[in-house]
């Protein structure tokens, strides 16, 4: 996969959608920057908090048992109703074998319930992890979640979707999708979060940071 995979991959999906959710989501985009959204989320140098959340089969899965393995890579994602998350996950789901081979684990972080997680990771066939943030509750304490304007949540319901069935929360947060590289002894090493979902981290971008923690 090319630096520029991914993000070709992701304008195609925008091309595919309606161009009234391009301008909708300028808007909420545009809003979300100016309230500095997602600017305390971490940094690279910073140390994540430890952290433990059930996967998509019902197993808890903690942060420090995942580290002893290796290096460890954590993609947030919106959920499987979100044709970019889609995108990026299928991405994601091809270049989980480069990321094993150096030594590292992938897990993926969806605030959806109800068998949502399990069913996109069998969907794509990811050899990897999905965790499911109940409450979003580990994207809040990362500084990832924003609440969902009166807008978005309107056009969202006059779509047919209801974020509160999929998150199980009446709350109308949403995380921001972000993809770190985390090393052995806890610290970010690589970060991407961006509150305009359109845009993600780039697969290549990611192994080239685990190649270079695989030779030091």
């Amino acid at each position: 996969m090319t630096m520029e995979g991914l993000g070709q991959r992701l304008e195609e999906t925008r091309r595919s959608v309606n161009p009234s959710w391009d301008v909708l989501y300028d808007r909420f985009v545009e809003g979300l920057r100016a309230a500095g959204a997602a600017s305390g989320s971490p940094k690279p140098g910073d140390t994540l908090t430890p952290f433990a959340l059930p996967d998509s089969q019902g197993r808890y899965v903690s942060s420090p048992e995942l580290l002893e393995r290796g290096p460890l890579v954590v993609s947030f994602y919106r959920g499987g109703w979100c044709p970019y998350c889609v995108t990026e996950m299928t991405a994601w789901a091809e270049a989980v074998p480069a990321i094993h081979d150096l030594g590292a684990s992938f897990v993926a972080v969806t605030g959806e319930t109800g068998g949502e997680a399990e069913a996109l990771r069998r969907k794509l066939e990811l050899d990897g992890q999905v965790l499911v943030d109940v409450d979003h509750g580990l994207a809040l304490q990362l500084g990832l979640v924003v609440r969902v304007t009166d807008e978005v949540r309107k056009a969202y319901l006059d779509f047919g979707l209801d974020l509160t069935k999929r998150y199980g929360s009446d709350a109308w947060f949403i995380p921001v999708p972000a993809t770190y590289v985390i090393d052995r002894q806890g610290v970010v090493r690589f970060a991407k979060a961006d509150v305009d979902f359109r845009h993600r981290a780039e697969p290549e971008a990611v192994l080239a940071v685990l190649r270079e923690l695989a030779l030091s």
